[in-house]
């Protein structure tokens, strides 16, 4: 398959595959004449990057699925032990994200931003001496 072919039934840009190409996600292609040719396999590997990304990993992460475990680790191994380490980052995000709308469901009744400062101060000191100066 030429990369136009690629692009067209992955449903990728012929941009982004280059791309990968370069971030060393995808095996250097065969080259015919100057231009790349992928085999069906291109697909597969195409669609797991797809099924990462959906998932959240990053391109190290993802890179680090395809090339960095030993020889012969099953794939259920590598996402398993991805997946765990993930989960722990989306726990820590899900704790932030309900305290920032903890902060945003706030109401600001302040005359100016000074106000707001002081405000803003005196509550992380009330909070601070609460948790017995532990942050």
């Amino acid at each position: 398959m030429t990369i136009g072919e690629v692009a067209s039934r992955s449903g990728l840009k012929a941009s982004a595959i280059r791309f990968y190409e370069m971030e060393g996600l995808l095996p250097k292609p065969e080259r015919a004449g100057g231009r790349r040719r992928y085999d069906a396999s291109i697909l597969e590997r195409l669609a797991v990057l797809q099924h990462a990304r959906d998932c959240g990993f990053t391109l190290p992460e993802i890179k680090h699925l395809f090339t960095g475990f030993r020889e012969g680790t099953p794939p259920s191994q590598r996402w398993q032990m991805l997946a765990r380490k993930k989960l722990v980052e989306l726990d820590a995000l899900t704790r932030k994200i309900a305290v920032m709308k903890r902060l945003l469901g706030k109401s600001c009744d302040c005359r100016d931003l000074q106000e707001c400062g002081r405000r803003i101060l005196r509550n992380a000191n009330a909070a601070a001496q609460d948790s017995g100066g532990r942050r």
